[in-house]
C-alpha cells in the first residue's frame, strides 16, 4: 500500500483539495463515527478504527469484518487509526476530517503531527482540511508554494532556530514557547527554504 488516508471525525470535507483527495484515496481508514459520515457520502471503508462508540450499530454489522476495536483511553481514536495505518508500511500517510467540531480537538489532533513524524517514519504526513495543508517534517527543506501564500510554522521545541528563505517575515529571532510565534507570514515566490540549527519537529501550514 503507497498512501493511506485517515478520515478523523471532525469536519467531513466538503470541497476542493481536501474533497478530492478523498475521492481519489487509494485505502481508507475510518476514525469510529467517521465512517458513519462517508457511507452517507456515498463511499466505502477500508477499514474502521477506534473503541466504537459512535458507530451505529448496523453499521457495525454491516461492516464488522474490517472493524478493528481499540480500547483505551491513552490514546484517541485518531492516533489508533496512526497506528493501524503505520503496521501496513506506506509510503505516506494523509489525515482529513482532524479539524472542526471541537476546537480541543483540533488542537490536539494538529500538536499530534509532531509525534506521528516519528511514528511513521520513513512515510511522509500530511494533514488537508477544507482550509489549508499541514506538513510536518524534522529538518531543513524545500517547501512548494504560491507568491502571496500566507504561511504559518509551529513547533514545540523553544530551543529550535529556523531560517526562513522566501517569506516575507524573518523567523531567526523566533522562539517557539506560544503557538503564534512564527504564525501568518507570506509566501514571495513559488517556493521557500527552512534552515534548522539542529533536527527537530515542525509543522508548516499553508493556507488555501
Amino acid at each position: 500500500m503507497k498512501r493511506i488516508t485517515i478520515l478523523a471525525d471532525g469536519d467531513f470535507p466538503r470541497g476542493g483539495r481536501a474533497l478530492e483527495a478523498l475521492r481519489s484515496a487509494e485505502y481508507i481508514i475510518c476514525c469510529d463515527g467517521a465512517a458513519e459520515a462517508l457511507v452517507n457520502f456515498g463511499m466505502q471503508p477500508d477499514m474502521i478504527v477506534g473503541d466504537i462508540d459512535s458507530l451505529p450499530a448496523s453499521l457495525q454489522e454491516q461492516f464488522a469484518g474490517i472493524i478493528r476495536h481499540c480500547t483505551g483511553q491513552d490514546d484517541n481514536d485518531l492516533t489508533k487509526a496512526m497506528r493501524q495505518a503505520v503496521e501496513m508500511q506506506p509510503e505516506s500517510i494523509l489525515i482529513l476530517g482532524a479539524t472542526g467540531k471541537r476546537e480541543d480537538h483540533t488542537l490536539a489532533n494538529i500538536s499530534l503531527l509532531a509525534d506521528y513524524l516519528e511514528m511513521a517514519a520513513p512515510a511522509t504526513v500530511e494533514m488537508l482540511s477544507d482550509f489549508g495543508r499541514f506538513e510536518v517534517r524534522d529538518s531543513s527543506g524545500t517547501f512548494n508554494a504560491s507568491p502571496g501564500q500566507e504561511i504559518s510554522i509551529f513547533s514545540f521545541d523553544q530551543t529550535l532556530n529556523i531560517h526562513a528563505e522566501g517569506l516575507e517575515y524573518p523567523t531567526d529571532n523566533v522562539v517557539f514557547d506560544s503557538l503564534w510565534k512564527a504564525s501568518l507570514n507570506r509566501a514571495l515566490q513559488p517556493e521557500f527554504t527552512l534552515e534548522l540549527n539542529h533536527r527537530a519537529p515542525y509543522i508548516v501550514y499553508s493556507a488555501f
